[in-house]
């Protein structure tokens, strides 16, 4: 009976021991995450780790029986937020390209360049259409555009990064850019650019 006892005891304890090993390497996984998150540069890819970081942490609130904490990390902490962020990347991961509608049947040239120096910051291009220049101009100075591709494959930017980012990834004979944008509450007036003096 002792021996029995004693038996029982030892199976027991190596139980809790194996037990106890699982809880420490899963709850591990929590830092190695996290880091991971951190040095990620693809926001696309830090989504899908922040969703792994949220389902193990939903895991270790589960498994030490916080169940109501479990299910709202699960709900709120993972697929809540990650919905929120992936909409928040996708609209703000875009540079908006406008483009006089006239020139909309040929070619433009610097979009492909464009896309390729914007591929390692991991942004997309959106291109608008405008009827005119004037108006293509207009769009540029009240902030409906990040970039104006004019004629004569002339670009125009009113952000100083994207300017920058451009610069360095665009063609060195690329006629672009960079104008200062009108500030809020300074009345509008007929805006002046280089596309309109590229025009004249």
């Amino acid at each position: 009976m002792c021996w029995l006892t004693v038996q029982v005891g030892e199976e027991v304890m190596t139980n809790a021991i194996t037990d106890e090993f699982y809880m420490v390497a899963i709850t591990a996984l929590l830092p190695m995450m996290a880091g991971l998150l951190v040095l990620q540069r693809n926001p696309y890819h830090a989504l899908v780790i922040r969703g792994i970081l949220g389902a193990i942490a939903a895991l270790v609130y589960a498994l030490y029986g916080a169940a109501d904490v479990a299910l709202t990390e699960a709900l709120v902490g993972t697929m809540l937020s990650i919905t929120l962020y992936a909409i928040a990347v996708r609209s703000s991961m875009t540079v908006r390209i406008g483009v006089v509608e006239n020139n909309e049947q040929h070619e433009h040239p610097l979009i492909k360049p464009i896309q390729s120096a914007l591929n390692k910051y991991y942004v997309r291009i959106e291109k608008i259409s405008y009827p005119d220049l004037p108006a293509l101009t207009a769009a540029l100075q009240e902030k409906e555009i990040q970039v104006a591709y004019g004629p004569s494959n002339t670009l125009q930017t009113r952000i100083q990064r994207l300017y920058g980012i451009l610069q360095a990834g665009l063609p060195p004979d690329t006629n672009l850019s960079y104008t200062e944008p009108i500030p809020i509450g300074q009345p509008k007036h007929q805006p002046t650019s280089d596309l309109t003096q590229k025009q004249s």
